[in-house]
């Protein structure tokens, strides 16, 4: 088998000469992305080379009070990101994005790397941030999903739920069918993942390990523990961002406090 083939700033450089393509296809249809597609591959190379230099160091440096702040780090990041979707934001939506994300990646992480993988020790980062950096990925997308569905719901239902509170239902009576729906919405990606993994598409941790050289069938046995890990943290961290929007939303006293919700684009108005 041959080794490990590198690549030089060269070959890297014809890569990037691709997103040529779509700037000329954004041209050609008057699409305006120009700039952001340009914007887009800088942030792309120059986040990449940053965390491969980091990466780099931490590896050297195999110590725990290294690798949690980093993983640490990358938690808050995927929070921030994942409360930045959709139209419709509410105060606290940030905070709830970071708690449902954290709480849910590090948990499924933890079953991964102490009960599954068993590496020791556990703060391995070679093994310990590339699985978190996975499952945050995959769940930071579900729960922004979930948050924009259950306020978009909760947004174009309003009559029908307040109508049911009016009625004397109960605050999680008038929000479970928009809590099913942004629930839903939230798993989909991952579903839609898991049914397609291997036949359509080589997820990036299986390809990477089989371009080192590692047995294809190791890869697949780390690749099918990593979906597992991801659909578990996913659906774990959709219904805990779901819980927490209803909780911000209505009162104890079950009422729906929609002017708490607020348009991304009238609040920089307001700005």
């Amino acid at each position: 088998m041959s080794g490990y083939q590198n690549l030089s700033l060269f070959d890297i450089g014809l890569a990037a000469a691709l997103i040529v393509v779509n700037g000329a296809l954004s041209v050609a249809l008057d699409l305006g992305l120009e700039r952001r597609l340009l914007i887009a591959a800088v942030r792309t190379v120059v986040q990449l080379l940053l965390i491969g230099y980091v990466l780099g160091w931490v590896f050297a440096f195999s110590r725990w009070y290294v690798v949690l702040p980093l993983m640490a780090l990358m938690t808050i990041i995927a929070g921030f990101a994942a409360s930045g979707r959709g139209r419709r934001t509410y105060a606290g939506q940030r905070a709830d994005s970071i708690v449902s994300i954290w709480g849910s990646s590090w948990l499924i992480g933890a079953f991964g790397l102490f009960v599954v993988i068993r590496i020791h020790p556990w703060y391995e980062p070679q093994y310990a941030i590339p699985i978190l950096g996975m499952i945050l990925g995959n769940t930071l997308t579900g729960v922004s999903l979930g948050i924009e569905r259950m306020t978009e719901e909760l947004t174009a239902g309003r009559a029908a739920v307040e109508m049911s509170l009016a009625l004397g239902a109960s605050r999680w009576e008038a929000a479970q069918g928009p809590a099913r729906q942004a629930v839903r919405a939230g798993m989909i990606p991952t579903l839609n993942q898991m049914a397609v993994v291997g036949l359509v598409s080589l997820p990036g941790m299986m390809t990477g390990q089989v371009l080192a050289g590692q047995s294809p069938l190791q890869a697949v046995r780390y690749q099918i523990v990593i979906m597992f890990l991801i659909a578990a943290a996913s659906g774990l961290g959709v219904v805990g961002a779901v819980v927490l929007t209803y909780r911000r939303l209505f009162s104890s006293d079950h009422r729906f406090m929609a002017s708490k919700l607020i348009e991304r684009n009238a609040r920089k108005r307001a700005a």
